[in-house]
Formats: C-alpha cells, sequence, structure tokens
C-alpha cells in the first residue's frame, strides 16, 4: 500500500471510531493526520522533483559521452599531426619563481620561450637547446 493510500485508510479508521470532536483526543489525532498529511505532500513533490532530476542527469551524461567520443577518439578531421595518436607529447610542470604557483605547459609553449603565469602573470622565460632529433636531421641533411 502507497503512504497515500495508508493515509486514507487511516483517516478512515478515526472517522469510523465517532470520536467526540470536542475531546482533547480527538484534536490530537487530527493534528497528527494533518501533520502526517503535509509529509505525504513533500514527499510527492520531492518524489517528483527526484525524477525530473534523474532525467536531467541521463541527458547530460549522454551528451557527455558523445563530447568524450568527439575528444577522444580518433579523429578524421586533418592529416596534421594534432591528430596522431603515436606522436609523443610532454608536458612539463612549471613554479613560478614569483608567487610560487605550480602551472603546467606544454611542450610547444617551452619551445615558443616564454609564457604569462596564470595567477599573478609574471612573464617566465625559457631557454631551449635544440632537440637531439632536430640535430640528426641537420647531419643528415648535410650529408647528403
Amino acid at each position: 500500500m502507497k503512504t497515500v493510500e495508508s493515509l486514507g485508510y487511516l483517516k478512515g479508521l478515526l472517522d469510523g471510531l465517532d470520536l467526540d470532536p470536542n475531546k482533547k483526543e480527538t484534536k490530537a489525532f487530527n493534528a497528527i493526520l494533518d501533520v502526517l498529511s503535509n509529509i505525504v505532500e513533500d514527499l510527492d513533490d520531492m518524489t517528483e522533483g527526484l525524477e525530473m532530476l534523474g532525467e536531467q542527469i541521463d541527458t547530460v551524461d549522454e551528451d557527455l559521452s558523445e563530447l568524450e567520443d568527439y575528444v577522444y577518439e580518433d579523429c578524421d578531421c586533418c592529416d596534421d599531426d594534432c591528430c596522431d595518436e603515436d606522436e609523443e607529447y610532454q608536458e612539463f610542470e612549471i613554479e613560478c619563481p614569483l608567487c610560487k604557483q605550480e602551472f603546467v605547459v606544454d611542450e610547444d609553449t617551452v619551445i615558443d620561450g616564454s609564457v604569462e603565469c596564470p595567477n599573478c602573470g609574471e612573464t617566465l622565460e625559457f631557454e631551449v637547446e635544440e632537440y637531439e632529433e632536430d640535430e640528426e636531421d641537420e647531419e643528415d641533411e648535410q650529408n647528403d
């Protein structure tokens, strides 16, 4: 039996007792029934709200799944290196000497030679030596 039905059954039982409406006990029973009625209404409202929230969560989950598929799957958008998963990609953890904030920068940023601290705005400069791979390529070109 659902809560609403149980409450209706309880009200019927009390009505069937033909209690004197002027007695304190009858007033107490009626007050208890009123409180129980309010609780049942609140539970119904919360149940409805939870069902709506569940539907919204399912929708967000589906959207997130589609986004993950788009971001993490192989793409056929171009032949550029941006889509090459086999290429090694490095990230570097940097600590700003001014504010001591740590943050991560990618390989391209380090090669560019500078980056602004996202916390304090200080420009950090990098000195980058040529990669061994680049030096080997240059040697190969000179030998040809």
